[in-house]
């Protein structure tokens, strides 16, 4: 698929085969690692507190409850929970938040208007708990929401941003807060839309911080994608979510990657498209459709939060979870920007599809260009493409090329890519280093054939 009639998109050798998907290359020869270094740029659309405080520089890493537990919390299930983050090796890579969503709290508040945590499952108190996360050398999050009530009917913070952000932070000791969008205050209550709800809260956090002169809370702002936010959302928290909520499932995660091929873009330093906490490990995702999943969130730059019960976590889910390589392209301090599509293969460039989304994805890194491959398709496929279908490629240039899920160099790749039988629903995740230039006698003279021409004025 995705082969054009222009002969210089035909692969002519091969090398390199990895466990389950060859990559042919056009020209082999011996392998040479070039790092290129590449450059960044921060997104500036105005003054906004993310700038400010400068917090939140690179996704959040951690695990949330509600995925795997949704109300069912307490205290002494949160603390194994983050035990299992330390002793299973999920700190070491970077895991590091542990953050307790919905449903901790009593159903009112108090009669000084404090959020309470509930006396049953929480019997020790939040600050209790998060002396115990920070202990473990973790951070912790807390949860609440923008309109009357949180999506469980709890409390929620309308009204009372000021002080449930004192609560939170000086008070319980917490670091993060995601906030939601539910029970929405009428109109004539509020006269403000989903923007104002949340600059609030922002502002209230960023008024904390002053007085109390430490770090602010990293605002998760969990308004599903409404009203754009990859427009706006930088200037008052770290992180939006860019869809409705995920499910574990092939057609749930196909749709979400859909929908962010359209803003993957917006993703930089401080702050991140959010395509919801991960679903490895639930479900009935196979092993790889939750690769595919892992590396999408991974290269798009969305915070990687855990959702699966760790105790019965599987080797195959640990594995995926724990994957470095890719775990360091969501992580890279150089350069802050997501991948972006360069191809969406079976449908038409910039369509929308939610069975079948964009396949040909490419973007920048501190050691190289990142290339990632999705096949959408119910049976295998061998995809190709042009190495200068990226824009981040050079032409006249050859690339080492390394796997990132079979942790194996395969070669070097000239003009063209193939990687052959890749799995239904599966991921190619690729680094390609710079190696210096091709091979003389290449043809033809230009990769991109587009007005190539000789100096004599004859077009090639």
């Amino acid at each position: 698929m995705g082969k054009a009639d222009d002969s210089s998109r035909s692969p002519a050798h091969t090398k390199g085969v990895s466990p389950r998907y060859p990559i042919v290359l056009t020209s082999v020869v011996s392998l040479t690692l070039g790092v290129a270094l590449a450059s960044f740029s921060l997104l500036h659309g105005g003054k906004h507190h993310a700038e400010v405080h400068r917090v939140g520089r690179l996704p959040v890493m951690g695990y949330n409850t509600w995925n795997a537990y949704h109300c069912n919390i307490n205290e002494t299930l949160i603390l194994e929970t983050a035990q299992l983050v330390k002793s299973l090796g999920l700190a070491d890579v970077g895991y590091n938040y542990v953050n307790v969503d919905d449903c901790y709290s009593e159903k009112k508040r108090s009669e000084d208007g404090d959020i309470i945590a509930d006396k049953k499952r929480f019997p020790s108190g939040m600050k209790w708990l998060t002396d115990q996360i920070h202990g473990l050398g973790l951070k912790a999050g807390i949860y609440s929401d923008a309109g009357w009530f949180t999506c469980a009917l709890y409390p929620g913070s309308f009204q009372n941003e000021a002080r449930d952000a004192k609560l939170f932070r000086e008070e319980w000791g917490f670091d993060l807060l995601k906030y939601d969008n539910c029970a929405v205050p009428f109109d004539k209550i509020t006269r403000e839309n989903i923007i104002g709800r949340y600059t609030r809260m922002a502002d209230a956090i960023a008024a904390q911080a002053k007085v109390s002169g430490k770090p602010p809370l990293l605002l998760s702002l969990c308004e599903w994608g409404r009203e754009q936010p990859w427009l706006w959302a930088r200037r008052l928290g770290q992180s939006w979510r860019t869809t409705n909520d995920i499910t574990p499932d092939w057609p749930s995660i196909a749709s979400i990657i859909d929908q962010n091929s359209f803003y993957s873009w917006a993703s930089d330093f401080y702050g991140h498209g959010d395509l919801d906490m991960l679903e490895v490990g639930n479900g009935d995702l196979t092993f790889e459709e939750a690769k595919a999943h892992f590396t999408v969130w991974s290269f798009l730059k969305s915070p990687l939060l855990i959702g699966t019960h760790l105790a019965d976590a599987t080797p195959e889910t640990l594995e995926i979870l724990k994957n470095t390589e890719v775990i360091a392209i969501n992580q890279d301090p150089v350069v802050g920007t997501a991948v972006t599509p360069f191809r969406w293969g079976i449908n038409p460039d910039w369509t929308a599809n939610a069975s079948f989304p964009a396949q040909y994805w490419s973007g920048e890194s501190q050691n190289g260009t990142v290339f990632m491959l999705l096949n959408t398709l119910d049976e295998p496929a061998d995809m190709f493409f042009n190495l200068t279908e990226s824009p981040w490629i050079r032409a006249g240039r050859q690339y080492s090329v390394r796997d990132l899920w079979t942790h194996s160099d395969n070669g070097t790749a000239v003009r063209n890519l193939t990687v052959a039988n890749v799995p239904p629903h599966g991921v190619v995740a690729l680094l390609l280093r710079d190696a210096g230039d091709e091979p003389a006698g290449i043809e033809p003279q230009c990769a991109v054939r587009e007005w190539c021409m000789d100096k004599n004025g004859t077009f090639v």
